[in-house]
């Protein structure tokens, strides 16, 4: 089991999230705690960087589902990135990859010229 890490840093585009270890029942709420403390302007897009991600079990999906809320809730959008295969195979069979923006990189999700295109 590897511990959860969550760094926060802000791009143009808005708070970007990296993600790293185990994001299951014991460490959701770290996820949530972090997104607590987010606020974002209109039109911004929180990235959620999964580059480190190790694992992710229905309790982390709920979190990521969260994440989704904050940012809708503050009329903003989410992008995941750089999602590695096991867990975008579990968002595939779920139907969240067709919910989620899934991009291959953080850089790619803060390139303000991708988003309005």
């Amino acid at each position: 089991m590897s511990p959860l890490t969550i760094t926060t840093r802000l791009a143009a585009t808005g708070p970007v999230l990296k993600i790293i270890g185990d994001l299951d029942y014991e460490t959701a709420p770290e996820l949530r705690k972090a997104l607590d403390s987010l606020s974002m302007a209109p039109g911004q897009m929180l990235v959620l960087d999964l580059a480190g991600l190790d694992f992710c079990d229905s309790s982390g999906i709920s979190a990521l589902i969260s994440a989704r809320n904050l940012a809708i809730e503050q009329c903003g959008d989410i992008a995941l990135a750089a999602v590695p295969a096991n867990t975008l195979r579990i968002l595939g069979i779920v139907g969240l990859d067709q919910v989620f923006t899934i991009l291959p990189d953080p850089a790619t999700a803060t390139n303000r010229d991708l988003m309005t295109g």
